[in-house]
């Protein structure tokens, strides 16, 4: 097995796995702050690299059913949230191919 590539990202603000500190995400990335995952508080953002996939599946959570997919860090594999495939509402449907990251897991590498 070789290495993975991973993206390293530019910027002032940049979020990164709390365990190992790989790049994530930056600040520019934030849709909303008013989400809140399996740990508490959680960031909804437009893009989020450096991650592997789950399988989709569908899960209940406060605003109904969605179908979304565990996202965990590429390079030491912690379970830092999930992207959202579908909203079965129509009022959730902006969620849709944006990712969950729980701020607990998160840091800033700056």
């Amino acid at each position: 097995m070789g290495l993975k590539y991973r993206m390293y990202l530019d910027g002032t603000s940049i979020y990164g796995c709390a365990k190992c500190r790989t790049h994530l995400t930056t600040a520019d990335a934030i849709v909303s702050e008013q989400f809140h995952g399996q740990h508490g508080p959680a960031y909804l953002l437009h893009y989020v690299v450096n991650i592997t996939e789950g399988k989709a599946e569908d899960r209940s959570m406060t605003t109904g059913v969605h179908n979304v997919k565990d996202i965990a860090c590429v390079k030491c594999g912690t379970v830092l949230g999930w992207i959202y495939v579908k909203a079965y509402a129509d009022n959730n449907k902006y969620k849709e191919g944006k990712f969950i990251l729980e701020t607990m897991l998160l840091t800033d590498v700056n």
